[in-house]
């Protein structure tokens, strides 16, 4: 499985994270094919409640995934028995998909970010049953945007990074917020900004994440971690995977891009550290026109650096990015985009991956059905890939991964900032469970247009972000799949919509960006101006 940083594990041999995807396909197949029995459902739900072992207040279900891979906790009773249950539902639900019952528990159960993944689905399908795509009881990942503070002026910076802000979460805060992610299952914490390397926080939170058995991973420009003494440092606090953004072969083009002279030079050898070091890692390239001609020599040098992974993200319009529409791929370069980067992975020793949801059917497609990468993850070529990727389901904001702000706002996705809660006034399970926002996403009837009819709904769903961002409607289309082709045009000829209809009487920058500083009550009104916004039968009017 691949989320951006949920199973990048630490060895550098594809073959062997190859099999791991498989292995992890395997489970989840298990999964649904037996708790979609609602007794099956009845002798898992038990396992929900919590017990304190090893000082940490955890579902038995967490720890019954420990004991069936093996490992040796001391108990209660309950526990135990919930584990000969786990072993006994595994066991047929893997024998049915023809699975390796010994070939799971070494690849995955036995690390506990798998085990708590696994744990939220689990949980997920016993509360809510099986659902298409499924709902989780907690997300796979959380994008935690540390701090405000940045060494860069990117020109697509979704945050505006530049200074830190005063309401930024203090250090107690943000072990509180760890304590949080903790309790709600939380498998995978990637780390970004801002830069979160030069925030004098970032190694405290860090070794508490990572103690805590979730993937720790950081999005980074590279600059602190050029110093491999720096990189070290974090990667034996628990740092399990370093992911460093490059948006051009030539360093010319990608220092004008990021702002400042010598950081194409400092992220490669930042990426170089990484392999030196043999830590997971993967280059970021943001998707674009000048992106666009240069796959070739990007992969290129991904390869003589060593790098193992390449992931190209949608271009959003979004933070400083919005005034980047010109530069945007058109539906149809983003197809040829898309086709083309699978074609590299086929040919190429490294692992390909795009945010763009639409990715999923087009490796579906170019596979003949027998491979398919859904937003972030890798499944690989097996019986069930298609079932696996509904299962998934494309974009997975406020399903199953969402962001948080440096002021502990909590949002869909990073790059889709509606507030929709603040873990100061709110616990962080409280709000992915009630918040009205994520629970629209998660139904995707919910969809308004193509999006809602489309056959490949299940796997893709459209970037929310970019739907949001281009029209002005979270339900609406993605302009930028080529079966909405026509609204890009559209936007092309009349330009983004600057406002909705019937909601004028809201500053839609306080919706957005929210205040500069902490505001007892203000995220909870917020949350109701957002809501309404959503609700209410609204027409767009570009220009208005």
């Amino acid at each position: 499985m691949r989320m951006e940083h949920v199973t990048e594990e630490s060895s550098s041999n594809t073959g062997e994270e190859a099999s791991n995807g498989n292995q992890l396909s395997t489970a989840l197949t298990a999964f649904k094919l037996i708790l979609g029995n609602p007794l099956a459902r009845a002798l898992i739900k038990p396992s929900l409640k919590k017990y304190k072992i090893n000082d940490r207040e955890l579902p038995a279900l967490y720890w019954a995934l420990g004991i069936y891979a093996g490992e040796s906790i001391k108990c209660p009773l309950m526990v135990r028995f919930q584990a000969d249950v786990i072993k006994l539902l595994l066991k047929m639900g893997i024998k049915i998909a023809r699975g390796d019952e010994e070939a799971v528990k070494e690849a995955l159960l036995r690390d506990p970010h798998i085990r708590r993944g696994i744990w939220v689905v689990l949980e997920g399908i016993t509360k809510y049953g099986i659902t298409v795509p499924q709902r989780l009881a907690g997300p796979f990942l959380i994008v935690w945007n540390f701090t405000n503070m940045c060494n860069f002026r990117c020109k697509h910076c979704y945050q505006r990074a530049d200074k830190p802000l005063p309401s930024e979460l203090s250090l107690e805060e943000k072990l509180n917020l760890v304590d949080q992610l903790d309790n709600a299952g939380v498998a995978a914490v990637a780390i970004s900004g801002g830069e979160p390397t030069i925030h004098p926080d970032f190694y405290r939170v860090v070794k508490e994440l990572a103690s805590r058995g979730i993937h720790t991973s950081v999005a980074t420009n590279g600059w602190t971690f050029a110093d491999i003494e720096n990189m070290k440092k974090a990667v034996d606090l628990g740092l399990k995977y370093v992911e460093v953004s490059v948006d051009s072969a030539n360093p010319q083009k990608h220092d004008e891009f990021r702002g400042i002279p010598g950081a194409w030079e400092h992220a490669t050898r930042a990426l170089a550290n990484a392999v030196e070091l043999g830590v997971s890692h993967g280059m970021a390239v943001v998707m674009d026109k000048d992106t666009y001609g240069e796959i070739d020599d990007i992969l290129d040098l991904a390869e003589n650096i060593g790098v193992k992974r390449v992931i190209f993200f949608n271009l959003v319009p979004t933070g400083r990015a919005e005034e980047m529409v010109k530069v945007d791929l058109t539906p149809e370069e983003r197809e040829e985009f898309m086709k083309e980067v699978y074609r590299q992975m086929k040919k190429r020793k490294l692992e390909i991956l795009t945010t763009a949801p639409q990715y999923a059917r087009v490796t579906l497609l170019e596979s003949k059905g027998k491979n398919v990468t859904p937003a972030h993850f890798y499944i690989g070529e097996n019986n069930s890939v298609r079932t696996l990727a509904e299962f998934i389901g494309g974009c997975g904001a406020g399903r199953i991964y969402a962001g948080i702000e440096p002021d502990g706002t909590v949002t869909p996705c990073v790059f889709l900032p509606l507030p929709v809660g603040n873990v100061r006034t709110k616990n962080f399970k409280e709000i992915w469970e009630t918040s009205r926002i994520f629970n629209l996403l998660r139904d995707r009837d919910n969809f308004t247009g193509q999006c809602k009819n489309c056959p490949y709904r299940n796997i893709c769903g459209g970037c929310r972000a970019r739907s949001y961002h281009y029209t002005l409607d979270l339900l609406g289309d993605d302009p930028g799949c080529i079966i909405n082709k026509r609204i890009w045009e559209d936007i092309l000829k009349h330009g983004k919509p600057k406002g909705i209809s019937e909601v004028n009487w809201v500053d839609e920058s306080v919706i957005l960006r929210g205040p500069t500083l902490y505001i007892p009550g203000y995220y909870k009104a917020v949350e109701t101006v957002a809501e309404k916004a959503l609700f209410r039968k609204y027409v767009v009017k570009s220009g208005t």
